[in-house]
């Protein structure tokens, strides 16, 4: 399986780059920058740095846009900085990459990439819909050739995380996640429904810190961070969201999942601006494009994660991009 991970590179899109670099099944082909957690500048030097961190240094990241489609700038939210640190990775200090950003833009890659890997290529989101929105604007026949978009976002039978309706990935960008809704492309929506039901602790992060590599020990460090942010802003959970990881998981294996097959829509005016919600207008549609996911088979999926994440710090695996 081709995969490209399209991310604001903050803890759990660096746990879901783990994910992805320690599953036998997939080729990361490469890695596409957005805003969110963290600014696009930052968030592609945390997936450069990440990769080298994680012995694959040879995965490509290019730089995506770096503000909402309707917006002409964009700042952190000060809970995210909370959340994720001020540099998107808990504030735990990795070296800088010797390696650049590719030349060519995010958009343009993600284009070329399903011309050449067609139903072979999955594309995960874990920010905002941005860059694959701007990609189907300019190229809308990849919405037929694409394999399969898995995203991080949304929420549909539960509240949201930034407001009583709204998730935070989709509430920074609402249009482009509408216009990815009912654009027809084969989607998979990985929600609050489901990620808050993924849930790490201090104990699964000590198992990362007896692995004793560099790699795993800035794995544990990292999520210790998260796992305390969330002490704070969510102490009933009892550990930390998979958010990101889920939705890789879900690319490798989507039996992990039990989905609702349903057209979506995404609210853009009005007080509820950012839900995400079903199309009325596309309810009846006999072909639905989208799928939600409503239940997860969690322990299954905390062993998968566990197990991937350890083969990825371990140091054991070839030092190229797969």
């Amino acid at each position: 399986m081709k995969l490209i991970l399209d991310l604001d590179t903050g803890i759990d899109d660096t746990l879901a780059i783990a994910y992805a670099l320690g599953s036998p099944e997939v080729d990361l082909i490469g890695i596409t920058g957005t805003y969110g957690n963290v600014r696009v500048e930052q968030g592609v030097r945390n997936a450069l740095a990440v990769t080298d961190v994680l012995g694959f240094p040879n995965v490509p990241v290019y730089q995506g846009l770096g503000h909402a489609s309707r917006k002409d700038s964009f700042e952190v939210q000060p809970i995210s900085a909370f959340i994720h640190g001020d540099n998107g990775i808990g504030d735990v200090s990795i070296p800088d990459s010797s390696r650049s950003v590719e030349q060519g833009s995010a958009v343009d890659f993600i284009i070329d990439a399903v011309k050449t890997y067609g139903k072979d290529l999955v594309y995960v989101p874990t920010g905002p819909m941005t860059n694959i929105d701007a990609a189907l604007k300019k190229a809308p026949e990849i919405r037929d050739s694409i394999g399969s978009i898995v995203l991080m976002g949304g929420a549909l039978t539960v509240p949201g995380n930034v407001s009583a309706w709204s998730e935070a990935n989709i509430s920074q960008d609402p249009d482009a996640a509408n216009a990815l809704f009912r654009s027809g492309a084969p989607a998979t929506m990985i929600g609050l429904d489901v990620t808050l039901q993924t849930l790490l602790t201090y104990n699964d992060t000590r198992k990362w810190r007896e692995i004793g590599t560099k790699a795993s020990i800035f794995l544990a460090d990292m999520t210790d961070y998260y796992i305390k942010a969330y002490e704070t802003t969510a102490p009933h959970l009892g550990g930390c969201g998979l958010h990101d990881p889920l939705a890789v998981g879900v690319a490798v294996d989507p039996s992990l999942v039990k989905v609702l097959p349903i057209n979506m829509q995404v609210d853009v005016e009005g007080p509820t601006r950012g839900r995400t919600i079903g199309d009325g207008e596309r309810l009846n549609d006999a072909h639905k494009t989208m799928r939600v996911a409503v239940g997860v088979d969690v322990p299954r999926f905390l062993k998968e994660f566990m197990h991937r994440t350890s083969v990825a710090v371990s140091g054991k695996h070839s030092n190229e991009a797969k």
